[in-house]
């Protein structure tokens, strides 16, 4: 298995000869709207621009998960990575209330409900729950999903989506026991509430938790995130948790043996 890092929590999850391409944002840098105009600076997103040298890649996935859309959550679905779904007519898994949502787009939507599993590729995926934020603010966000990817010969996989830390997120990680955990760890807020992704402690708990290699996305891309690369580095560092942490830069790729294993390609010289 593959992982390639696009942009913030865009990446393709290579399979053998399949590629995966996990909640497309492909607009072009400052394009679109900040999130927040007080609690952050606002700077208009995309941060970043999408690494040329994956552009490539996209144009050959063979299937998508999308771990929500609705309400404005471009930074996991934009037009423009709509309109690459839609072109390449692969199918798209997706929770059963953005089915409509995406098939209005004309992308080929699978829908599905948390904590049932499907046939997926030649194995199975299972929908997890997910819970983006906390008091009052998660009832705005709208739902949304993590899917649990076990396929034969490649590590089990949980990509957790947009989610704070909850008990069924714990229970994935404790009993589930993902080879390979993808967190996204930016800490996003709004200009009011709480944070509507996992704040530090949470993440650092989540590494904690988790068996196997960890890869933290959703990170300097889009301006209501709180934790940045060079914040999570530190605090990775400070608790002796960095060499179970890839923390990638945009067009990164990890490779991962069948049993989870890997070379984690440690980055210091930002700290």
């Amino acid at each position: 298995m593959k992982i390639h890092f696009v942009r913030n929590a865009t990446l393709v999850v290579e399979t053998g000869d399949n590629r995966i391409l996990v909640d497309p944002c492909l607009a072009k840098k400052g394009t679109l709207p900040p999130f927040t105009l007080f609690r952050r600076p606002p700077r208009r997103n995309p941060l970043v621009e999408v690494p040329e040298t994956v552009l490539p890649l996209l144009r050959t996935v063979t299937g998508g998960l999308v771990t929500h859309c609705r309400f404005g959550h471009w930074d996991h679905l934009d037009s423009k990575g709509a309109r690459l779904l839609a072109e390449l007519k692969v199918p798209v898994y997706c929770g059963s209330g953005d089915v409509r949502y995406l098939e209005k787009k004309g992308i080929r939507a699978v829908g599905m409900v948390p904590e049932k599993a499907r046939p997926f590729l030649n194995g199975r995926i299972t929908p997890v729950a997910a819970e983006h934020g906390k008091g009052i603010i998660r009832r705005f966000m709208g739902p949304g999903l993590g899917f649990f990817l076990d396929l034969p010969g490649e590590p089990s996989l949980y990509i957790a989506g947009d989610t704070v830390l909850t008990a069924r997120v714990r229970e994935v990680l404790q009993n589930l026991r993902p080879q390979v955990a993808i967190v996204n760890a930016g800490s996003a807020v709004l200009d009011i509430g709480k944070p509507i992704l996992m704040p530090l402690d949470e993440i650092i708990e989540f590494v904690q938790t988790a068996p196997g290699v960890v890869v933290a996305v959703h990170m300097n891309a889009v301006n209501h995130c709180m934790t940045d690369r060079k914040t999570l580095k530190a605090k990775l560092l400070e608790m002796n948790l960095s060499e179970k942490v890839w923390i990638p830069e945009e067009g990164e790729t990890l490779s991962l043996q069948a049993d989870g294993s890997c070379s984690i390609p440690l980055d210091r010289g930002a700290l």
